[in-house]
């Protein structure tokens, strides 16, 4: 299976409460609301949004990989506030070896209400039934406690600590490995 073929045109996902869909320029002040806090980027080295031209060029990095079929992460849409929250997705398919990783990013307001739960199980759920993965993997820094709860409740398992495995602003960080395989989700 090629990445190309599954990612050509980033179907639609759907949970109780959101809607994960591809993002559109429509979502840079949704992107901008969330992007220009700190906090959100806490954990993931990414970077703080200044403007809402950074959210705009941000999005479009996103169109180009629409466009060229990459994977690429589906933007959350809450339901019932119609605002983009955040983003879930895949980040790297092996399809070798059937296994990808998983990101996540969540607003600030959103935090501790069970959404990215919910997504990151819909998420994986496609990534065994649509992508025929094997394993699905995800990493957080070791001081990620809100991540890896998210990681547990969706099903996936702690497997061990990376020592020095990513560094941000120079420094080497420790990050937690959590990981589900197919027959687990099956048979859950």
């Amino acid at each position: 299976m090629k990445v190309e073929d599954v990612f050509a045109d980033l179907p639609e996902l759907e949970t109780e409460r959101l809607l994960l869909r591809k993002m559109s320029l429509d979502d840079a002040g949704d992107v901008f609301e969330f992007s220009k806090d700190p906090e959100v980027f806490k954990f993931t080295g990414g970077k703080v949004h200044q403007t809402i031209k950074d959210s705009e060029e941000f999005l479009k990095e996103i169109f180009e990989k629409y466009k060229s079929r990459e994977i690429i992460a589906w933007g959350m849409l809450h339901k019932e506030h119609n605002r983009l929250i955040g983003d879930c997705g895949f980040i790297k398919w092996d399809t070798s070896q059937a296994k990808a990783e998983l990101d996540y990013l969540l607003s600030k307001e959103y935090w501790n209400q069970g959404l990215m739960t919910e997504a990151v199980k819909r998420v994986i759920g496609f990534g065994f039934e649509e992508m025929r993965l094997n394993r699905i993997q995800a990493i957080c820094e070791v001081a990620n406690i809100a991540s890896a709860r998210v990681m547990e409740k969706a099903g996936m398992q702690f497997e061990g600590v990376l020592r020095n495995y990513n560094q941000h602003d120079g420094k080497p960080l420790d990050m937690k490995m959590y990981s589900i395989i197919r027959k687990e989700w099956i048979g859950r």
